[in-house]
C-alpha cells in the first residue's frame, strides 16, 4: 500500500533539528568538509571497487568475479532502495521542519526514506569485505561517515540513513553469500566470453 507524503518528523525530528543546528554553529572548515563528502564521497567507493578488482585479478579468476560483482550488487541495492522510496513517500525533513540547512533542500517528490547515499555506501562496504577485509574496513568507516553527513547537511532524518545502511548492508550480504555458492561455474562462464581479460592480469 502506498502512503501519501509520509511525515517522518514524529520519529526523530527533534534529533534531526539538533544536528542541523549544530552544523550551523560548527567551524566553517568542518561544514565545508562534510558537505564535500556528502556530495562527492560516493566516488571514493567507486575507487575502492576498482582497486579491489585490480588486486583480485592477481589472486585468481574467482576472486576477480567476486570483485566484479560488487558494483552490480551496489546498483541492485540502489534500485531496491529507490522502490522503497516510492512506496513510503516520506517528505524531506527540510521541507517539513523550519530549519536552515547546509545543502539546498531537494524538490518535493524527491523522497527521503531510505537514504540512497547511505544504501549505496553500506552495500559497497559489505560487498567489498568479500573482496578484501582491508578495503571493506576502509569502506565501512567511509559508509558511516556518509550516513552521518547526510543528516549533517540537512537532507535526511537520522532514521533515513539508518534504514539506508541496514537495507544496503543486508542486500549486499545476501547477494555476496549467494554468489559464493557458485564461484566456479560463474567463473567458467565468464572466462568463456569476451570478458575473460577482466578476470586475469
Amino acid at each position: 500500500m502506498i502512503l501519501v507524503a509520509f511525515q517522518g518528523s514524529s520519529i526523530d525530528g527533534e534529533e534531526y533539528t539538533d544536528v542541523v543546528n549544530s552544523a550551523q554553529h560548527a567551524p566553517s572548515w568542518l561544514d565545508t568538509t562534510v558537505s564535500a563528502w556528502s556530495t562527492y564521497g560516493l566516488a571514493v567507493f567507486a575507487m575502492l571497487m576498482v582497486v579491489g578488482w585490480w588486486r583480485a585479478r592477481r589472486v585468481g579468476a574467482e576472486s576477480a568475479v567476486t570483485a566484479l560483482a560488487v558494483p552490480l550488487v551496489v546498483v541492485a541495492a540502489y534500485g531496491i532502495d529507490s522502490l522503497l522510496k516510492l512506496a513510503v513517500r516520506e517528505n524531506r525533513p527540510c521541507q517539513t521542519l523550519r530549519v536552515v540547512t547546509l545543502e539546498a533542500c531537494p524538490v518535493r517528490g524527491d523522497w527521503s526514506f531510505p537514504s540512497n547515499h547511505a544504501t549505496i555506501a553500506a552495500a559497497a562496504a559489505v560487498a567489498l569485505f568479500f573482496v578484501s577485509r582491508r578495503l571493506g574496513a576502509v569502506a565501512v568507516v567511509a559508509a558511516l561517515a556518509m550516513a552521518v553527513s547526510r543528516v549533517w547537511v540537512g537532507v535526511h532524518y537520522p532514521h533515513d540513513v539508518v534504514a539506508g545502511v541496514v537495507v544496503g548492508a543486508l542486500l549486499a550480504l545476501g547477494a555476496m553469500v549467494l554468489l559464493k555458492r557458485w564461484p566456479e561455474s560463474l567463473t567458467n562462464r565468464i572466462t568463456a566470453t569476451r570478458l575473460r581479460p577482466l578476470l586475469m592480469s
